[in-house]
């Protein structure tokens, strides 16, 4: 069915009058050689042939007015073209009628013949032309409404599916905040019972820095790998004060990659289950190394441990999936999380996605 915008836009309009005046043009440059060929120049017919496609343009309503009012749907087919065969018809007598009215204004019937039989014959003659454009006129307006119903269809797609994204990836970032927020008070709540209050104390400090910046920062979904990894920072400075002088970070951050977009958080849950799955289940000091560099237009960034190594099927945690879940959301089948053991000891942790930079959009 023909969309209502399309009825509603004036778009078509400037294509049909540029049509007619095209045709007024040519046929009226046509009558006027014709004129000079037989060496007789009547500049009344070059008028009227001109005169006579203009009219053809201001005619071309009705059928816009019965593409509008009788869509072409296969539920009322024969009515439809039962309409548009009487619209022709009344459109053949307008044209049929103005013409002769012109010819009259210009001198141009000829006077033996009777009124009624040149009116008659000049509607036999035109019938069939007038039919033809017509339904020519009738099948531009359907192709044309369905194209822009075609493209109205797409573009509000497109919307639904940013919104939609949208609305994803809000829902994932307030499920990673409070599982970030719950993970960060069980330790604090460790320490204390322990006793440590100078540890509790300056986890909670460092704790209420990191929580400040992120219920208050924007609701980005992409930040720049710098803004990342001073969150990260911030983050492993709670955990260092966890284990106290057992957590070692070890940086290699390339430096011309620090201005690429990466999704929000896209670090912390995986340093996080180095910091639970790795460090914690030693018993001396642990490692972790976050690197971040490109490679092939995409940017990698891993975390690893060297715990005792990753085990199959243990993805069941919130991070990983939520990890996961914006991957697929942002980039879908470009960017991939590996989980896998590390040569030697421990767990390395790979993102691998689309590089791009603020500048690039």
């Amino acid at each position: 069915m023909p969309s209502g915008t399309f009825f509603k836009s004036r778009q078509f309009w400037p294509i049909i009058v540029a049509g007619s005046v095209v045709l007024a043009a040519f046929n009226s440059f046509t009558v006027y050689l014709n004129s000079r060929v037989i060496g007789r120049a009547r500049w009344n017919d070059v008028v009227f042939t001109a005169a006579l496609w203009l009219v053809f343009a201001a005619l071309t309503r009705i059928p816009y007015a019965l593409a509008r009012r009788y869509p072409l749907t296969g539920e009322r087919l024969a009515h439809t073209l039962a309409a548009h065969f009487v619209g022709a018809l009344i459109m053949s007598l307008c044209w049929t009628s103005l013409g002769v009215l012109l010819s009259l204004l210009l001198a141009l019937r000829p006077t033996q013949v009777p009124f009624l039989r040149y009116y008659l014959s000049v509607l036999l003659t035109n019938l069939s032309l007038c039919m033809f454009l017509y339904f020519a006129v009738l099948g531009c307006i359907y192709a044309f409404s369905y194209y822009r119903e075609v493209r109205e269809r797409e573009a509000q797609q497109a919307r639904l599916a940013a919104q939609l994204a949208e609305a994803r990836l809000s829902a994932l970032r307030m499920q990673l905040n409070p599982h970030f927020l719950f993970n960060s008070l069980n330790a604090i709540t460790v320490l204390v019972r322990d006793q440590n209050t100078h540890d509790a104390a300056r986890m909670l400090e460092l704790l209420s820095g990191v929580l400040r910046q992120v219920l208050q920062s924007e609701k980005r979904h992409e930040i720049t790998l710098d803004e990342e990894l001073r969150f990260i920072e911030k983050y492993l400075a709670i955990e260092q004060v966890r284990f106290s002088d057992r957590l070692q970070v070890q940086w290699s951050i390339d430096v011309s990659v620090r201005d690429a977009l990466v999704p929000e958080f896209i670090l912390q849950p995986l340093v996080e289950n180095a910091v639970r799955h790795g460090v914690s289940k030693r018993s001396e000091a642990g490692l972790i190394e976050i690197v971040a560099a490109s490679a092939n237009g995409d940017l990698l960034l891993s975390v690893t441990d060297n715990g005792p190594g990753y085990i199959v099927g243990s993805e069941s945690g919130v991070g990983l999936a939520n990890t996961r879940a914006r991957l697929e959301t942002l980039f879908a089948d470009a960017a991939q999380l590996d989980v896998k053991n590390a040569e030697g000891r421990g767990t390395v942790a790979i993102v691998r996605f689309p590089l791009r930079r603020r500048v690039d959009g």
